[in-house]
């Protein structure tokens, strides 16, 4: 009853991030810590059910990814590894908010991934 609840405080903690304390390493330990409890709640086999093993580790693989996927995209758009101002060319401001946002939307990918794979190891 509490798990949708624990996920819903990660996206929260996720998209606050740019704001205050947070960001995607810690919602993504929150996010997974809500399947933990979800597994010792109904067990394992329910939980791999409603997210097997190989989705987990297409996670953790899927965050590296788009991390280094934005990094590469601003390298083409004509800037360094990571440069967030080239991801909008009329507002350098809007291209930080949203490297910053893609950037750790895939660290929250990577770290759930990863500690769901570890917890179900």
């Amino acid at each position: 009853m509490l798990t949708p609840y624990i996920l819903l405080f990660a996206l929260y903690v996720q998209f606050h991030g740019d704001y205050g304390p947070g960001g995607g390493f810690q919602a993504g330990v929150i996010f997974a810590s809500g399947f933990v409890l979800y597994t010792l709640i109904y067990g394992l086999e329910t939980a791999r059910l409603v997210l097997p093993l190989r989705v987990a580790s297409l996670c953790g693989s899927l965050g590296v990814l788009i991390y280094a996927g934005v990094g590469i995209a601003t390298m083409i758009l004509g800037g360094e590894f990571l440069d967030y101002d080239y991801l909008n060319s009329h507002d350098a401001e809007h291209g930080q908010h949203l490297g910053i946002l893609l950037v750790e939307l895939g660290v929250l990918t990577t770290v759930f991934g990863v500690m769901v794979v570890i917890f179900y190891s």
